[in-house]
């Protein structure tokens, strides 16, 4: 029985050690296990939800719609209007709602991270606060994310993110647009500013919540030491691996021969608008110190000498993590301070 037993140890060990040594040769043989694991888009939460619905989620003063950035592309797009038009918004088509974007209200585009939808619970109750405060929040669903058609890409993502700001511009007038980025939606945030700015039509402002320094080093300084509920991001491997003879030979360089970089630290060298960047010190998914670290980047950067750059950190006793930062108090003041109080404009 003894030896039965031993036998059985030494085989489970053996597969172990196995599976261990497999995963790194898996993952460098095909790059596109590390993309499907940063992008996650395959992961739908809540789930069961019906996205041409976002009164279910609590948004009745919201407006789905459907673009096409490109052909064989369609994104799924909510629109909410300022929470003081809850009443003239019930009932109202697209047109209304598009109409509404040229009211004297300011416009937030919103660019959610990985794995779920724009109908996320946290993503939510943030629309619910800026519409509160009286922004427009208009947000959507990357390429192969929930019910938009397409195949998931950096270079995609990026492109149905300035699909929707042109978009918004051939509807908004004089409204001041701002852009939000909220995780991995920083990186596809800087790469569509930094075309903006290219192209001499910045938006009026920048926001970077939890934001990394580029998908390298997020990836790599990725703590993964509390459970959350983004456990099953690739930092799960990276933790497990993070010592492995080899380790950006088998991990990172995949990543990079994927054509993901979402380089925000060197983005933000050639962004010449405001910048705010928003981060919890206790972000148990992307490390504080990497959101502070881009903002040492940015701050003297030559390309902001004429804006403001702003970094508010949020204590660690506070609890907002990764995707919390919604619920501090504080946030009112810091958006009123740091882009003007919105226009309590007419009524639509």
């Amino acid at each position: 029985r003894r030896k039965s037993l031993c036998f059985r140890l030494r085989k489970i060990l053996l597969c172990v050690v196995g599976l261990y040594l497999t995963i790194p040769v898996l993952v460098k043989l095909c790059p596109g296990i590390q993309a499907k694991l940063i992008f996650l888009n395959f992961v739908r939460v809540p789930y069961f939800i019906d996205l041409k619905k976002p009164q279910d989620q609590g948004l009745n003063h919201t407006c789905n719609y459907y673009l096409q950035p490109e052909e064989d592309v369609t994104i799924g797009v909510w629109h909410t209007v300022p929470a003081l038009w809850w009443k003239n918004a019930q009932g109202k088509d697209q047109l209304w709602y598009e109409e509404a974007l040229a009211s004297s209200h300011p416009i937030i585009l919103y660019l959610h991270g990985n794995a779920g939808t724009r109908g996320g619970d946290h993503r939510v109750e943030l629309y619910k606060v800026l519409s509160s405060l009286g922004y427009h929040v208009v947000t959507f669903d990357y390429r192969g994310w929930g019910d938009s058609v397409g195949t998931p890409s950096e270079r995609g993502m990026t492109y149905d993110a300035l699909h929707v700001f042109d978009w918004i511009k051939a509807r908004s007038g004089d409204n001041p647009v701002y852009i939000w980025g909220h995780s991995l939606g920083t990186g596809v945030a800087t790469n569509l500013v930094r075309r903006l700015c290219e192209r001499e039509t910045p938006p009026d402002a920048l926001i970077l919540e939890s934001p990394f320094t580029n998908i390298r080093e997020e990836a790599k300084s990725h703590p993964f030491s509390v459970a959350s509920t983004d456990l099953i991001k690739s930092g799960f491997i990276f933790v497990i691996y993070r010592h492995f003879p080899g380790f950006d030979w088998f991990f990172l360089d995949p990543i990079t021969s994927s054509g993901i970089q979402f380089a925000n630290d060197e983005n933000v060298k050639h962004i010449s608008c405001s910048l705010l960047i928003l981060h919890a010190e206790d972000d148990p998914v992307v490390p504080f110190q990497l959101g502070r670290k881009l903002y040492s980047i940015a701050a003297p950067s030559r390309s902001f000498r004429d804006f403001k750059v702003q970094f508010i950190p949020f204590h660690a006793d506070l609890g907002y993590r990764h995707k919390y930062i919604y619920k501090s108090p504080e946030l009112p003041r810091i958006l009123r301070e740091f882009l003007g109080k919105p226009d309590a404009g007419r009524q639509h």
